[in-house]
């Protein structure tokens, strides 16, 4: 069975950073793109992240460009969301997602497995 985990989250300040981790479990991600996404209270989730299998290619929303990062670690089968300058519309629970199609993150589609969030909350 395949689990993912996010950790990291938290209450901060805006203008602080946040490292997000996703741990996975039960399969390698080696073969997977995977991805961050966020939702608020009332909102639609929205995509924050993408990186591709190897890693070799990430992309972030407009919303969060030179802000956030994304990183893997297939070794650790870990994904990572590094994110500096936080405000409070970053406020959100933070999910990341393992799917079999790179350009599926950006669509949101195709993703096979979820994690079950970790809140992130940034006070003016």
């Amino acid at each position: 069975q395949v689990q993912l985990a996010e950790s990291g989250g938290g209450l901060v300040q805006a203008g602080d950073s946040l490292r997000l981790s996703c741990a996975v479990s039960g399969r390698s991600i080696r073969t997977y793109a995977m991805g961050w996404f966020r939702q608020s209270p009332g909102k639609d989730r929205e995509f924050v992240a993408a990186i591709s299998s190897s890693g070799a290619s990430t992309g972030v929303a407009d919303s969060v460009t030179g802000r956030f990062t994304i990183s893997r670690d297939n070794a650790e089968n870990a994904v990572y969301l590094q994110m500096y300058g936080l405000k409070p519309e970053d406020t959100a629970v933070y999910y990341c997602a393992a799917s079999t199609s790179y350009s599926g993150v950006y669509r949101q589609d195709r993703l096979n497995y979820w994690g079950q969030g970790t809140q992130v909350t940034v006070s003016s």
